[in-house]
């Protein structure tokens, strides 16, 4: 998938990012097919002077008001649960070959590399996007691989699309083919909430690198103002 390249941190206009408008997509097959980058939508964008390498959104996000099982099949607030602290989202299934594995597990190699005391302040919140078929325990199992401490939401699909389009994530409905291959097409983006408002404030795309990840996860546990 083409990813967004930067050698400094962006201010993304609001333009960017309007209902129902995905700034890149992606087109997962279980039957290992790849991911398609439908497009990123055509924004104006100026430098930022922040310390962070992820784009900086100029209009902040309020934090998804959503509430689905975990992956222990009980009910999880999103916003009650992860108050206090920064939050990193993501929209996915996991049989998805390839962007969700991976921006999943560069994350967890990323978090890997912070202090106990500096993760205990983050928070990774998975969103499946194929809740028919990532149940609590495949969610679970899936989710272990990339870091033991993420947290896994999955439910009733019209919530999750209700929560993702708001935030600028087109979710539609997982399509299987005759061969039983799942193709679920969802935003790639991940977006960082403070806890200081509990509004996204940074954007990911696919392709972030784990260095730039690392850099930026480090800051947000240290408390550094975007």
């Amino acid at each position: 998938m083409a990813s967004l390249r930067r050698t400094r941190p962006r201010l993304l206009t609001a333009a960017a990012l309007v209902l129902g408008a995905s700034l890149a997509l992606s087109a997962c097959s279980s039957s290992g097919g790849g991911t398609q980058d439908s497009g990123a939508a055509k924004v104006s964008k100026k430098a930022s002077t922040s310390q962070y390498r992820g784009t900086v959104l100029s209009k902040n996000f309020e934090k998804p008001d959503l509430v689905l099982d975990d992956t222990s099949g009980q009910p999880y607030d999103l916003r009650a649960r992860t108050a206090g602290k920064t939050v990193l989202l993501f929209f996915g299934y996991t049989s998805c070959p390839d962007v969700c594995p991976t921006t999943m597990g560069d994350i967890g190699v990323a978090m890997s590399k912070l202090t106990p005391e500096q993760r205990e302040k983050l928070a990774v919140v998975f969103v499946s996007t194929d809740p028919e078929r990532d149940t609590p325990q495949v969610l679970r199992t899936w989710l272990d691989s990339m870091g033991k401490d993420f947290v896994g939401m999955t439910g009733d699909l019209a919530k999750v699309k209700a929560a993702a389009k708001p935030l600028g994530i087109l979710v539609e409905d997982p399509v299987v083919d005759a061969k039983g291959a799942v193709t679920s097409t969802h935003g790639a983006q991940v977006l960082a909430f403070l806890p200081g408002d509990d509004k996204a404030h940074l954007l990911y795309m696919a392709g972030t690198s784990i260095d730039v990840y690392r850099h930026d996860l480090e800051l947000m546990a240290n408390g550094v103002a975007v």
